[in-house]
């Protein structure tokens, strides 16, 4: 059996590395099982995608559809166009994808058209929220896949609700959680800690990444301006995503406690996370690594398709609304953050059920 692999942007990156390990488990054990790692260049710049192969032991794509950068739709076309010439010329038994991007999008529908099933790593996950590209992504990708890999109960009930049947569906737990725990003992330590003296549990991790939250001047200085205020005299630190950097330059924001830095490999962010007092962020993926971590995680987002990390796990979500961000602080410094627990099957095993699903479903 042959199985493509679709990567396209950095949080491919994380749940495409323990995948392969598991393949080539597999295969080394005498199974019947190859894949086709398909790179389609959606992330183009080294901070977000070259670094995330060398750090994670990825090997070097068999394909890279080199779709660059341009508009949603403009990357949508240059990937499917690119994955449809790749098919024609070698097609493959199955079209595994992962998370929510673009490249999940227009990968999934590409194979489906021509005849090659699909399966959705991280399938069912819904926000509600259709303003985000990431929701409509999820029900695009998920209207054409035949085999659905889930996270959780939630995601589950939302297949079946769809009208998904029970035996397309297989909860498997959360593949991230597989790369994070196989590589927490390799987190390095990144520069910024020594130049700025940092002291673990004694600053904050910040991302903001969302149009909703970046876009609009106003609405990220009104966000910027209440971070810095009640944060009492932590250090902020802040990897700025390539979207957010230009929007802050036009704004001039500064600080003395405000250290923003280029986007971090995998082994340097989470060094930074695991370490951290708390993480202020509108990422979903990060939610999941707080939660494993047990750090406490306060979401700028109306919505969340991993309820679970709030639920169950340190994540809070506190919507949109700057006014929000002083109550979350001072529970936090007051020690009332809440402790979280760890969700069902995020246990660093998922890659190797899933590979075991794959093999019985394709034999």
């Amino acid at each position: 059996m042959f199985i493509d692999l679709i990567a396209g942007a950095r949080p491919n990156f994380m749940k495409i590395a323990p995948i392969i390990d598991a393949i080539k488990k597999e295969k080394e054990q005498g199974t019947d099982i190859d894949f086709r790692l398909v790179h389609t260049g959606q992330h183009y710049d080294k901070n977000m995608s070259g670094s995330f192969f060398e750090q994670l032991g990825i090997p070097a794509p068999d394909e890279n559809l080199g779709a660059g950068g341009g508009t949603q739709a403009e990357q949508t076309a240059a990937i499917m166009t690119g994955y449809e010439k790749l098919l024609m010329e070698k097609p493959s038994n199955l079209c595994l994808v992962v998370g929510d991007v673009t490249s999940t999008m227009a990968c999934a529908i590409t194979a489906q058209k021509m005849h090659i099933p699909v399966a959705h790593v991280e399938a069912g996950i819904r926000s509600g929220d259709w303003k985000m590209p990431e929701e409509i992504n999820r029900l695009a990708t998920d209207a054409v896949t035949n085999y659905f890999f889930t996270t959780s109960d939630v995601a589950n009930a939302n297949l079946k609700k769809s009208g998904v049947e029970d035996e397309r569906i297989f909860f498997v737990g959360n593949v991230m959680i597989d790369t994070l725990l196989k590589h927490r003992p390799r987190f390095q330590k990144p520069t910024v800690w020594d130049k700025v003296r940092l002291e673990e549990g004694n600053y904050i991790v910040m991302t903001l990444h969302r149009p909703s939250n970046v876009d609009e001047e106003e609405t990220l200085k009104s966000l910027m301006d209440e971070i810095i205020v009640n944060t009492q005299e932590l250090p902020l630190v802040f990897p700025v995503h390539p979207r957010t950097a230009k929007i802050l330059k036009n704004l001039g924001i500064s600080h003395e406690r405000l250290h923003m830095i280029e986007p971090l490999g995998y082994l340097e962010f989470n060094y930074l996370v695991e370490r951290s007092k708390a993480v202020i962020t509108d990422s979903g993926g990060i939610t999941e690594e707080t939660t494993v971590m047990g750090i406490p995680c306060m979401t700028l987002r109306n919505s969340t398709e991993r309820p679970e990390t709030v639920d169950i796990g340190t994540n809070e979500l506190l919507g949109v609304n700057p006014k929000a961000i002083q109550p979350a602080l001072e529970k936090l410094f007051a020690g009332e953050w809440k402790k979280g627990e760890i969700p069902e099957l995020w246990d660093g095993s998922t890659s190797g059920r899933i590979v075991k699903h794959l093999i019985q479903l394709l034999s």
